[in-house]
């Protein structure tokens, strides 16, 4: 009975997944290791969380304004305090979202992708992260060539 112990904790672990220990059986590293090398080739969480902040600050207040418009522009037409017209209206909501998208790349391009968070506006880190984005491309389209 100690022998047969002995014998399960020695095994390999092809064996213990319930496949023969013949050489074609998979082997768990291998497995992690290529989890790993997917994890590895993504953005960081320190970054991400990074780009979530400015895209909030730099995509909300936009997108807020935009709504913004349209509610400022009922409550001064609805008071009787200004004649506002609808183009106009829709326009000045429309360039307020425009921003907000533009405010979405900026947030994207603009954060540090270093330990430090980099300077509050960030326009050091907008060319060296355009190359990056390039150099991703690139070894994609090498990878679909291949």
């Amino acid at each position: 009975m100690k022998g047969a112990k002995k014998n399960k904790k020695t095994q390999p672990k092809e064996v213990k997944i319930g496949l023969s220990s013949i050489n074609s059986a998979p082997k768990i590293e291998e497995k992690n290791s290529k989890k790993n090398a997917k994890k590895s080739s993504g953005i960081p969480k320190y970054v991400a969380n990074r780009m979530a902040k400015r895209i909030v600050f730099t995509t909300g207040i936009p997108t807020i304004s935009g709504m913004g418009v349209f509610i400022g522009s009922y409550f001064l037409i609805s008071k009787g305090i200004a004649d506002i017209s609808p183009t106009l209206t829709l326009v000045s909501s429309a360039m307020c979202f425009l921003v907000g998208l533009l405010g979405l790349s900026y947030g994207i391009l603009s954060a540090s992708w270093d330990f430090d968070p980099g300077s509050f506006l960030g326009f050091e880190n907008i060319k060296p992260n355009i190359n990056r984005i390039k150099d991703a491309f690139k070894s994609t389209k090498k990878d679909i060539t291949n």
